[in-house]
């Protein structure tokens, strides 16, 4: 009996030190990694933190990890062909790597100002082309007769199939004079090549004009044309003044406009709302996050929103929620239909990631990615000079201006 503990003991012992020579060689620490390989890591760690769709696009994000620090990064510009890599399985157009120079002209772009040919482009996620968002009012491309939906086939002689957004942003910046040279292609027009000299071009998002109706109704004509840190306040000033001036009613223009800043489009949309829910947001949980307004709003006057297939983003979050808190009509055509949030995210060498983090819902909870919001009043408008906008060549502001008139005649019958 004694001889059988002392076997079992011994027994005992020999495991107890198999089991914690085993936990001793699992537990040594790994390798140092390299400056390369703690860039990749830090790229992975926050797209498995951050990223919308906790199936990562069904696939093993662990594994994608393996096999990204195995490789031999030597250099900065390998650690980035494998973040760009890993990010490419997500099959998201919006997730995507900047390098240095690329984050700083993103960050810049939401500032106020830029230099280049001044379009907002976007990957197309049904056929992955290249197309444009819409050109910034008053650019370089305007002027040179981009529209939304064109497709960039070619950036000087280069395809654009395999450009991630930022490589085809990159390829149409440059010094202010020189001359960059764009295959456009059009839905019924087929192809052509465009000429575009490159400018600076200052963001300043809010164009205001006090107006009259065809029945001599001051009207208050705000054009927003991106959700930059200036926007609110801006177009604070901007009511403010107009009202000051008698503005009767509103026509908010936000056609063209892509979007920009999420917070900023919430802001612009507390300045009309005395109360309600202006967007929802859903992370990958599926967890609901809602913004509200508090009042009180900066008018009550009647509020008509141009919108087109331009209206993107931040855009398409404002005209929803005023649409839903019945604040607004909208006039014009479907919008582009972008229902994702991006956030950005600084890596250590000072390149950095946009990750999608969330979609958003309108007040009512319609999803609007890539079906957009459809007007309340569908009117189709051909392509128009700059200066015909907001006149009566533009049949989309003669649609708004006879639905603020009746309104006004609502409101002075009661």
């Amino acid at each position: 009996m004694e001889f059988m503990h002392k076997r079992i003991f011994k027994l005992g012992l020999m495991l107890l030190l198999t089991v914690w020579i085993g936990f001793c060689s699992f537990a040594q620490p790994a390798m140092a990694l390299t400056e390369e390989q703690q860039l990749v890591l830090q790229a992975w760690r926050i797209v498995n933190r951050a990223y919308v769709d906790e199936t990562f696009n069904h696939q093993n994000w662990y594994s994608l990890r393996r096999k990204a620090l195995k490789q031999p990064l030597s250099e900065h510009k390998a650690a980035y062909v494998a973040i760009q890599n890993m990010l490419k399985t997500l099959d998201d157009p919006f997730t995507r790597f900047l390098d240095p120079e690329q984050y700083r002209s993103l960050q810049v772009n939401t500032s106020g100002e830029l230099t280049g040919v001044g379009l907002q482009i976007a990957l197309n996620p049904q056929t992955g082309k290249l197309e444009v968002v819409s050109p910034i009012a008053g650019s370089p491309a305007e002027k040179a007769g981009l529209r939304p939906r064109d497709r960039i086939v070619k950036i000087e002689g280069v395809a654009t199939d395999k450009f991630t957004l930022d490589e085809a942003a990159h390829r149409m910046r440059g010094p202010v004079g020189s001359l960059v040279t764009l295959l456009i292609e059009r839905d019924k027009d087929g192809q052509k090549e465009v000429r575009i000299v490159r400018e600076r071009i200052t963001l300043n998002p809010v164009i205001a004009q006090l107006q009259s109706s065809p029945q001599g109704l001051p009207i208050g004509y705000l054009r927003l044309t991106q959700f930059n840190a200036n926007a609110a306040t801006d177009l604070t000033q901007a009511i403010t003044d107009l009202e000051k001036k008698g503005a009767t009613g509103y026509i908010l223009d936000l056609r063209n406009n892509p979007g920009g800043l999420l917070q900023s489009g919430i802001e612009v949309a507390r300045l009309w709302l005395d109360s309600g829910t202006i967007v929802y947001t859903a992370n990958r949980q599926g967890i609901l996050g809602s913004f509200e307004s508090f009042g009180p709003a900066l008018t009550q006057d009647p509020l008509v929103i141009l919108v087109n297939e331009g209206t993107a983003s931040a855009s398409e979050i404002l005209a929803g929620a005023l649409q839903d808190n019945g604040r607004a009509q909208l006039v014009g055509e479907t919008t582009f239909g972008k229902g994702l949030i991006q956030s950005l995210f600084e890596l250590a060498d000072g390149s950095g990631l946009a990750v999608t983090i969330a979609k958003y819902e309108t007040p009512n909870h319609r999803d609007i990615n890539k079906l957009g919001i459809k007007p309340d009043k569908v009117v189709r408008q051909t392509a128009i000079q700059r200066n015909q906008i907001a006149t009566p060549e533009d049949l989309q502001y003669e649609a708004a201006l006879k639905i603020l008139q009746k309104s006004s005649v609502v409101a002075g019958a009661a």
